[in-house]
């Protein structure tokens, strides 16, 4: 059985950060003999004063196996209990979690996600929104507000056109050059596209390496954008880049 989890406003300024909490729930899943899981997206949401946040406003998913439901229901309460022991004083955490039937139409949860980029959403939208998909959805301290960021990155991970992959390309070195098949070997990247024209490049092509950057999901992959250089040469670019994109580019 394939899940979904998200989890959203669980940080302060001077805290651990909501990606290393979902990455922390990830280890205690494996732990527990579960997995494998994805690796965690961060999913930009809506910027507005009447919207609480610390400093992005962005909530962090990924996906995993389980054998049946009573294995979901132990992630459920496993993911629970460590938001309400590591979740930042004075923060408003939400936990979403799907389990995923390919029979079913998410259409609803998907314009959900796209609609928090866009839009201030309500505690009651996102009640109503995970009452239609009998999804677990739950608070789990100050206000409860983050349950609309956690639905909205699970229907936004769903969508498979938004969201970065936390951390830069940790295994591979700054100002060199990687051939494309070479990139491909990093379990952040499953494939390596031009920015302006979205085409392929042959693993024969070569990129280098400008800067700390990240890859983004874009149609269910792990994608590294590129783009031709000064040089003539594919680039990278800089993740403060990457990170304007999702403000039009994927949805």
């Amino acid at each position: 059985m394939k899940f979904y989890l998200c989890i959203d406003d669980t940080d302060s300024l001077d805290s651990i950060g909501t990606g290393t909490i979902a990455e922390q729930i990830q280890e205690k899943i494996i732990h527990q003999g579960y997995g494998p899981c994805s690796l965690v997206t961060r999913h930009q949401l809506f910027i507005h004063e009447d919207i609480p946040y610390t400093s992005h406003n962005s909530s962090m998913c990924f996906y995993g196996e389980v054998p049946d439901n009573d294995a979901l229901t132990t992630i459920i309460n496993l993911a629970a209990e460590h938001l309400d022991t590591v979740a930042a004083v004075g923060s408003d955490p939400g936990l979403c979690v799907l389990a995923y039937d390919e029979s079913c139409h998410y259409d609803e949860l998907m314009e959900f996600g796209i609609q928090a980029k866009q839009t201030v959403l309500t505690k009651a939208d996102a009640l109503t929104c995970a009452h239609n998909h009998q999804l677990h959805l739950s608070e789990h301290g100050g206000t409860g507000q983050g349950i609309i960021g956690a639905l909205a990155g699970v229907g936004l991970r769903l969508f498979g056109c938004d969201g970065e992959i936390k951390g830069a390309l940790k295994n591979a070195a700054i100002n060199q050059t990687y051939l494309v098949a070479e990139l491909k070997k990093l379990p952040e990247v499953e494939q390596v596209l031009d920015l302006t024209s979205k085409e392929t490049l042959a693993d024969t092509t070569l990129i280098s390496l400008a800067n700390r950057s990240k890859t983004v999901l874009y149609r269910n992959q792990y994608v590294l954008f590129v783009r031709k250089d000064d040089n003539n040469q594919y680039a990278t670019l800089p993740k403060a880049e990457i990170r304007r994109l999702g403000e039009h580019f994927y949805v």
